[in-house]
């Protein structure tokens, strides 16, 4: 809900990447020449947007299931955005693990799922906003 109301109309994003830049979730660059090294998140943008997409990714370093008080918040939402959210949670847990069996430190793995969970975002405000039909 917090990303939501600090980022507005989600239209305005032709695409995931676009939005994951605003929020400050796309890694710096510094480039010179043919030379091209990334750096850290730029954490451009909404802070406390960003803020909230990181805490909610630390839940997905437990396994992918849905519980009784979820799957009845989520019997009243279209078909298509159930898909959406448990295709994200499926793989965003599956690529927790895959980047933390990988060695990488675990605030990065976290900030890694967080601007992945931002391109499912911007899917499901497409189909709230688009219609089924779209």
């Amino acid at each position: 809900m917090t990303v939501v109301a600090e980022v507005g109309d989600f239209s305005r994003f032709d695409n995931p990447r676009q939005l994951m830049a605003f929020l400050g979730l796309v890694p710096s660059e510094y480039s010179s020449g043919a030379t091209i090294r990334r750096g850290n998140i730029t954490k451009a943008g909404n802070a406390l947007a960003r803020r909230a997409l990181i805490e909610g990714a630390w839940t997905y370093r437990m396994q992918a299931r849905v519980s009784r008080k979820l799957h009845d918040r989520n019997e009243r939402l279209p078909q298509v955005i159930r898909d959406i959210a448990w295709k994200a949670q499926v793989r965003l847990c599956a690529r927790y693990r895959r980047l933390s069996a990988a060695g990488k430190p675990k605030v990065i793995v976290t900030t890694a799922i967080a601007r992945e969970m931002v391109g499912f975002l911007w899917a499901i405000t497409r189909q709230v906003q688009l219609g089924p039909a779209a």
